[in-house]
């Protein structure tokens, strides 16, 4: 499988955890030994481990997590950090994000995701994984 490849399927078992509200998968998407930090639309940024999953198991136990699926997703690759960025579409509206991943124990692990409001989505024919960065 290629970076890219291994990065996007990173980034899609994330937004499997969020939509299947499955906080345990959610914790194993995260980094555990690097610094990583969550902005949630409309919070401030969350810093250190603990708090961005406590701020997870209050989304996905809550009753109003919202159901999303991820669209558009460009993973680009940079030595041992890669990024996504995409576009979420929630049933009242759209957010883009970006998620931050980094290699742990030969895996892509998140460190960082951002996702604020924007609007719907272009349809583009670029491919989804650029060539990679040196």
């Amino acid at each position: 499988m290629s970076e890219h490849a291994a990065v996007l399927f990173a980034n899609e078992a994330f937004y499997m955890a969020f939509d299947r509200r499955d906080v345990e998968a959610m914790e194993d998407v995260w980094a555990t030994r690097a610094a990583v930090t969550c902005i949630h639309p409309g919070w401030n940024p969350i810093e250190g481990r603990d708090s961005v999953m406590e701020s997870w198991q209050a989304i996905l136990s809550g009753s109003g997590a919202p159901k999303i699926k991820c669209s558009n997703a460009t993973a680009h690759v940079i030595g041992g950090v890669a990024y996504v960025t995409c576009h979420e579409i929630l049933d009242r509206g759209f957010l883009a994000a970006t998620n931050v991943f980094v290699r742990e124990d030969g895996s892509w692990k998140m460190v960082h995701h951002h996702a604020g409001t924007a609007p719907p989505p272009v349809e583009s024919d670029e491919p989804e994984s650029p060539p990679t960065m040196q």
